[in-house]
């Protein structure tokens, strides 16, 4: 019993030695042989039972944001406009002598410009929600189906301060968008950008959200733009800015650019804005906007100092329209606009939001600085005059 029991222990003990050398110096021959469908071992997460599926969740790795691009695409068109250009006529084209020599068939050819853009579909009644500058003084407008229909559109309406403008087309069975909701948009969040870049096609570009509320861009007289990293490009215009989910958050309006291309600084109009404009306009073909008819100015701590100013907080009236409301109401040049209706006026920007959002022939306070003396001011609310002239360069 005694010489089994020294057997097993010397036995155990060479064996232990064996395990610590292969162990030390020869790891590699304890390994586990690999497979022969895998070169490396890896550890790969278990397969999706809907793998082949295009409408799975956006956020799994397989998928991408393939389900987001599939649900948003169909409802995003493309628009083709052209305008006729007047050309005066040459005095020779009625000359005797020179058409002598160049036959009376000889004759100015009419001239056309063309443009294009992108819409979104936002309603089975056929409304599209596009940028105002994308259909500004077309003579024709045909828009492109993602399923390869082509109908001519009419306008509906448009607003040039926001830059936005509504078409109309009538056909069977269209696409429509889903409306996102802008409360629940961050900054981080992915988007996509879908439009028609310089005229290729149907294209999706993908970013994240930069940037909410910018303004004083000089882009629009009314600002509220979301800036995005999703490359847009010229032809991108009156696209759809989406989440993750597929839903409209956004209208593709401009890029900033030196070169034309895109930069990484994109800005789409938030899609709650674009709604209440666009209803605005479904219903009664233009957006109405309060307006006293004064020009302001913002309060720098330079005229802050002189006016004996604590803040620069408010909107120094710098002239007023003769026979305008505001000039009505005694406002005078040199007053300081402090609220309207108890809402505090920071700069320019708050008090033409402010005033804009009045319907015109409503009474409105006006609290105003005048001098040392704070002084409380009535005013009627006038109808904003439309925009004659129109602010360039836009993608």
């Amino acid at each position: 019993m005694r010489k089994l029991w020294l057997i097993f222990a010397q036995t155990t003990t060479v064996a232990l030695a064996v395990l610590f050398v292969l162990t030390t110096f020869k790891p590699e021959w304890l390994r586990q042989t690999p497979t022969e469908t895998s070169v490396v071992s890896l550890r790969e997460a278990a397969e999706h039972p809907a793998k082949a599926d295009d409408t799975k969740s956006a956020d799994t790795p397989a998928s991408g944001f393939r389900a987001a691009a599939k649900k948003a695409l169909p409802a995003v068109v493309h628009i083709f406009t052209s305008q006729e250009l007047s050309v005066e006529r040459h005095p020779l084209l009625d000359d005797p002598f020179f058409r002598r020599f160049f036959g009376d068939n000889f004759e100015d050819a009419p001239r056309q410009e063309s443009g294009l853009g992108s819409g979104v579909i936002v309603s089975p009644n056929g409304y599209i929600l596009t940028n105002f500058h994308v259909i500004e003084a077309a003579d024709q407008i045909e828009v492109a189906l993602s399923d390869g229909r082509k109908v001519a559109a009419k306008v509906v309406g448009s607003d040039p301060e926001s830059d936005l403008a509504v078409l109309q087309i009538h056909e069977d069975k269209l696409p429509v968008i889903t409306f996102g909701r802008m409360e629940e948009v961050s900054v981080g969040d992915v988007v996509l950008a879908i439009g028609n870049p310089f005229g290729v096609g149907q294209t999706v570009t993908m970013g994240i959200v930069s940037a909410l509320g910018r303004t004083r861009l000089g882009i629009n007289t009314f600002e509220n733009f979301i800036q995005t990293d999703a490359a847009i490009n010229p032809g991108n215009s009156g696209g759809a800015l989406v989440d993750a989910s597929g839903n409209l958050i956004g209208i593709n309006t401009a890029i900033y650019s030196r070169s034309g291309g895109s930069l990484g600084i994109g800005f789409a109009i938030p899609v709650s804005s674009a709604r209440s404009i666009m209803e605005e306009i479904i219903q009664h073909g233009a957006v109405t906007r309060g307006w006293v008819g004064v020009e302001a100015q913002e309060i720098t701590p330079e005229l802050a100092e002189s006016f004996g100013l604590a803040d620069t907080a408010g909107a120094l009236i710098a002239g007023v329209v003769r026979g305008s409301p505001a000039h009505a109401a005694g406002i005078r040049p040199g007053d300081i606009l402090l609220a309207v209706n108890d809402r505090a006026i920071q700069d320019t920007r708050q008090m033409l939001d402010a005033i804009a959002g009045i319907r015109p022939g409503e009474d409105a306070s006006f609290r105003m600085r005048r001098g040392k003396k704070i002084e409380l001011v009535k005013v009627k609310i006038g109808q904003r005059p439309a925009l004659k002239q129109r602010r360039a360069e836009r993608r």
